[in-house]
């Protein structure tokens, strides 16, 4: 027991080393499978290419972006006191900032990679049999849960050995530590902001292939899905890596970085009981900011065990109660061994702001966290899986027409956001009546310890739909597109249910961020009866409607382009259609790199920028309100903005998406069957070509927006931060006023600046 406790944070990158480790042999495992023929091989090679064209364009340009804010980084770290008030970061930071960056994109790149690789292997697999193909497809999703999960335990466990030392940290509650976690942020807003322009800048991407190969292969050529005659079918399978794969792989390593980061700066706060000097944690007081890292450890081994019930039997297995096996594995375990974690690791009773709480609520809350992620897939999985209500309604309204296919799939969307928000609601109180702030940020955690395991099934869904698309442009037997068809069904479920998972993850998170932000900024309260903080909450609320809005802007533009281009090609180069020419695939892969990398700029601006104007800009404006207050306004805004506006685009796109699916089995409409090419059918294929951008673009952005502006806000807290002087100038002015009330008293007029004994006796009006 001694050695683990002296050991204990050596132990938290070790558990991450652990997880790469078994990530590179399932990794090579996948590379020895049998990758079919060779015109297999060289359809699956177009993909790989594009995939990693466009990741060599987006790197170049975020390049330039990761050097210039590091630069800014590195300056606001040498500026040690601001107003009397002194500052506790370092140039540092710049470094973590960049760290964070490029482990980001490396996580990104890690799961791309294994992508292009498992897709046609799976599509080879599926020759044989389902259950072979699941395997294969589901290895893969492994690499890139593993990658993610065990670089940011690593970076994050490893960067904060190496900060105690260089800042000499020796006691939790110290300035010295307060340095290290706030250079330590520098690495979290460097995996954000990677994972922002990634997320946006794949989902452009994909879903402006996606739409301009239905628009005109499926809905005006009359040809198949993945067809290989339709010129944009490969930049639409190079899409679903770039942005599914790559773009949400980054996205949940700056998810799960944040969430640890968060509850660290709360743990930090938190004051332990001392017996004659010493901690009673045995750990000298670390042990709060410690237990989310070990905890998210502890997650990967855990879900490594979890990988092990995916497992199905037959041809007629159900695949999705595969998966939440292994899901609900993971979970399970790590309900069990967090007892004996927090038990050992935390004292019996702690203390953060004014509010006592034991190791055993702390317990609790993880528990809470838990079962809000479990909840929240359920949840979304009802409302986007196929063979559920909500799904069958949009199937019913189909066979009305175009229109009140669009009016179903908006109608799924916007309920499926009721139980999750009262999910979430449900969360809050609770974690929060465990153990306060503490025990919102560490149910986070909780439910992000499992994120290698969600990333595994998330991940596994676009390498079934590539599987899908080389089988199809292979023109394999029936059978095998079947295959792929059952798990790119059930793989549009579990990316819509590792959507929510990551939207509920965030709320939680940005209310920890929130929390963390007040008390750096020492800010007592966020009153919305003050009319700038009321300002700005209202446009905190705007801004995930302006930031859906470019993005999906963004994609009908790219898709135009993507259109024009198709059409020109089955247009100009005979013998297409007849299977006697090639398409000129590399222009449509093109058209897609050169839109994303450019729109994807404007959104990514509006989440970095918009903290910094407001935080700095209103400072010192309005006498009785600080910026801090407004950006604090703001944040609140965005967050519960961006929740709903998260689930309701996630859900609605996922839905649209199994309703156009099912069509493929056969659906019964007022007792008479539809299939394929019918016209309920083309009416389903709008609805899915207008869900596109949501469920891929602008939805599972919003998770990130509304973390990358609580992160962005919480590093600049320090440089607007309200000092005692501030509040004493407050409360003075406050008097004043009072003192306007007393009747029959002679009126002088004074400046703020004289004091309350010089004006006594009269009624004062403020200049």
């Amino acid at each position: 027991m001694e050695f683990l406790q002296n050991n204990l944070i050596y132990m938290i990158p070790a558990m991450g080393l652990v997880g790469i480790l078994v990530m590179a042999i399932k990794s090579a495992w996948v590379n020895k499978q049998d990758a079919g023929d060779a015109n297999m091989q060289e359809l699956a090679g177009y993909i790989a290419d594009g995939a990693m064209a466009f990741l060599k364009a987006e790197w170049k340009v975020l390049s330039i972006f990761v050097v210039f804010t590091a630069a800014i980084l590195a300056y606001s770290g040498t500026v040690h006191e601001i107003n009397g008030i002194p500052l506790h970061s370092s140039w540092i930071i710049a470094i973590a900032f960049i760290i964070g960056a490029v482990f980001s994109a490396t996580a990104g790149y890690i799961g791309m990679k294994a992508a292009t690789k498992a897709n046609v292997r799976t599509t080879q697999a599926a020759r044989t049999s389902l259950k072979q193909a699941l395997k294969v497809s589901f290895t893969g999703g492994t690499v890139m849960g593993l990658g993610v999960a065990g670089l940011a335990i690593l970076g994050l466990g490893g960067l904060f050995i190496v900060f105690l030392q260089i800042f000499n940290v020796v006691e939790a509650n110290s300035t010295e530590m307060r340095t290290a976690i706030e250079v330590l942020t520098g690495f979290s807003l460097g995996a954000e902001s990677i994972a922002l322009f990634a997320r946006v800048g794949g989902g452009i991407y994909t879903k402006a292939a996606d739409v301009g190969a239905d628009l005109v292969g499926k809905v005006e050529a009359g040809i198949p899905e993945d067809d290989v005659r339709n010129p944009a079918t490969i930049a639409d399978n190079v899409g679903d890596n770039v942005g599914d794969v790559a773009g949400m792989g980054a996205d949940l390593f700056g998810s799960y970085v944040a969430t640890i980061l968060a509850t660290m700066v709360l743990g930090q706060e938190i004051v332990v009981d001392k017996l004659n000097g010493v901690a009673v944690d045995n750990l000298n007081g670390f042990s709060p900011v410690l237990l989310p890292m070990v905890i998210c450890g502890l997650g990967i081994l855990f879900s490594i065990i979890g990988t092990w019930f995916v497992r199905i039997k037959g041809e007629d297995s159900n695949v999705q109660t595969a998966l939440n096996l292994g899901n609900w594995g993971s979970i399970l375990i790590t309900a069990i061994a967090s007892y004996f974690v927090v038990m050992a690791m935390l004292p019996s009773h702690l203390h953060l702001r004014g509010v006592s709480f034991t190791n055993l609520d702390v317990y609790c809350s993880i528990i809470v966290g838990l079962v809000v992620g479990t909840l929240m897939s359920i949840i979304t999985e009802y409302y986007t899986a196929m063979g559920k209500g909500p799904v069958n309604s949009i199937i019913q309204q189909s066979g009305t027409g175009h229109a009140t296919n669009i009016i179903g799939g908006l109608s799924v969307g916007m309920k499926s956001t009721v139980a999750p928000i009262l999910v979430l609601a449900g969360g809050i109180i609770f974690s929060y009546a465990f153990a306060g702030l503490y025990g919102v940020a560490i149910a986070a955690a909780g439910m992000m310890a499992t994120t290698a395991m969600q990333l595994a099934i998330d991940a596994f869904g676009p390498i079934a739909d590539n599987a899908g698309g080389i089988a199809e442009m292979s023109q394999l037997p029936p059978e095998v597109r079947e295959r792929t068809d059952n798990l790119d069904a059930v793989g549009n479920t579990t990316a819509a249910t590792g959507k929510g998972f990551a939207i509920a993850s965030a709320a939680l998170t940005s209310l920890a961020l929130f929390a963390a932000f007040v008390g750096v900024a020492g800010i007592d309260a966020i009153d919305i009866y003050k009319a700038p903080v009321l300002a700005g909450l209202f446009v905190g609320a705007m801004i995930p409607f302006i930031f859906s809005a470019l993005c999906i802007a963004a994609v009908g533009k790219a898709a135009m382009d993507m259109v024009q281009e198709v059409r020109r090609q089955f247009r100009e180069i005979p013998g297409i259609m007849e299977y006697k020419a090639k398409p000129e695939y590399e222009k449509c892969v093109a058209i897609s790199t050169k839109a994303s990398i450019r729109e994807m700029m404007l959104p990514g601006a509006i989440a970095l920028l918009v903290p910094i104007i407001v935080g700095f800009g209103f400072k010192g404006v309005f006498p009785l309100v600080s910026s801090a207050e407004i950006l604090g306004g703001l944040l609140a805004g965005v967050t519960v903005s961006g929740v709903l506006m998260g689930i309701f685009q996630s859900n609605a796109g996922g839905a649209w998406d199994n309703a156009k699916k099912s069509f493929e089995k056969g659906v019964s409409i007022n007792g008479e069957m539809h299939y394929k090419k019918s016209e309920p059918h083309k009416a389903s294929v709008t609805g899915d070509t207008v869900g596109d951008p949501f469920k891929d673009t602008s939805g599972p952005s919003m998770n990130i927006l509304i973390k990358l502006m609580s992160i962005v806000s919480l590093v600049i807290a320090p440089y607007i931060a309200v000092s005692a002087s501030d509040k004493a100038k407050v409360k003075a002015y406050l008097k004043q006023i009072e003192i306007i009330a007393a009747p029959g008293i002679p009126t002088k007029v004074i400046s703020v600046t004289e004091t309350i004994q010089s004006v006594k006796d009269t009624t004062v009006t403020i200049r």
